[in-house]
């Protein structure tokens, strides 16, 4: 079927991903989701699509846990339960900011069609897994 929709588990590719996430083991699972992520900034040239659609997944499998997360999606989102990922919301902005960065094929996909709408998905992940700086204290003495 390939896409069917913007959100990040909206294609094969993650849902593949997402299926053998389910089929590893409960202490390989955050290691999985931290070597996806890595795997895409440390590209520095071509990006492919599939491996991007993967990390865009593993993004919102981290931005689910974050304050303002959208759950994962209940079909094609892992199965299994998922150890706590906020450790590795710094490193999923940065994959989703190479995955926005040329060249980088699933961005130019899109691009060729209506690409709004996931782009907007994908600034909705970052805005999410934006550190937030801590609050100013106020001095009061």
């Amino acid at each position: 079927m390939g896409t069917w929709d913007v959100g990040p588990f909206d294609n094969d590719t993650a849902g593949d991903w997402c299926d053998a996430l389910d089929a590893a083991t409960t202490a390989t699972r955050k290691g999985i989701i931290r070597n996806t992520l890595a795997r895409v900034i440390d590209t520095t040239g071509y990006l492919d699509a599939s491996v991007s659609e993967e990390a865009v997944a593993a993004a919102g499998l981290v931005a689910a846990q974050c304050p303002g997360g959208e759950p994962a999606d209940p079909d094609y989102g892992p199965e299994q339960p998922l150890p706590d990922l906020t450790g590795l919301r710094a490193l999923a902005f940065q994959a989703l900011d190479r995955v926005m960065t040329e060249p980088s094929e699933l961005m130019a996909l899109w691009a060729k069609s209506d690409g709004e709408p996931w782009q907007e998905t994908i600034n909705q992940l970052r805005a999410t897994l934006q550190p937030q700086p801590p609050e100013a204290q106020l001095n009061l003495s």
